[in-house]
């Protein structure tokens, strides 16, 4: 084999490693998050664990092919493992609970750190947390004028999504706010074309706001 194919397997080998890995744990959170936080919710059905953890993989899979092995890699992958689970959970009961949204923050603030201190420009990281900063207060400016389009769950969850989208630099950060609304206005637009008695308040937001996440880091990573 050439030094070009040598680099392309181990890409995909460390792609398929991480895909498996998040699949694993994305059962694994299904388990904890049942356990530890009942009140969200009982385990899900198994066809509902199933289908979190063929996307968490396919997510953790083009999370690796995009980043291979840069010492950011593992932030992006806690990124794909909560964030599904948190679209779960919001796409099933129409709420983000607190603790997972936290965990998110912190834990996604940890990683970025510590690729920061593995090499990664501490330029990054300052943009990070400026990032989370921006859209969370952007959020709240929302919510506060209409309460009854973004609830206080997305509010909080722009902040962890911010501060993604912040690492990858200020273009990304305009661009994953903007295709979050976009998304959730053709989810809101699409739900009350079913039927008059629906409302776009009945549409689960943080899905919108994770999977425009996750495009603008699957393109620009």
């Amino acid at each position: 084999m050439t030094s070009l194919e040598l680099t392309s397997m181990h890409g995909l080998l460390l792609a398929a490693g991480m895909g498996l890995l998040g699949a694993s744990l994305s059962l694994l959170a299904d388990l904890l998050i049942a356990r530890l936080l009942p009140r969200f919710g009982r385990l899900p059905r198994g066809r509902v664990r199933t289908a979190t953890a063929a996307i968490t993989a396919v997510v953790c899979f083009a999370f690796a092919l995009r980043m291979e092995d840069e010492p950011v890699l593992p932030a992006f992958v806690f990124l794909g493992v909560l964030g599904i689970q948190l679209a779960r959970i919001d796409i099933e009961l129409h709420l983000l609970p607190d603790p997972l949204v936290l965990l998110l923050l912190a834990g996604g603030a940890a990683l970025l750190t510590a690729s920061t201190l593995a090499g990664e420009p501490w330029s990054d990281l300052v943009k990070a947390v400026s990032g989370g900063a921006i859209l969370f207060v952007i959020y709240l400016v929302l919510a506060l004028i209409s309460p009854k389009g973004i609830g206080m769950g997305d509010v909080k969850l722009a902040a962890p999504v911010g501060l993604y989208l912040g690492y990858l630099g200020w273009t990304q950060l305009l661009y994953g706010g903007l295709l979050g609304f976009i998304v959730g206005g053709i989810a809101s637009a699409v739900l009350v074309g079913r039927g008059p008695e629906k409302t776009p308040a009945e549409v689960a937001y943080g899905p919108s706001m994770l999977a425009a996440a996750i495009a603008v880091v699957l393109v620009s990573a």
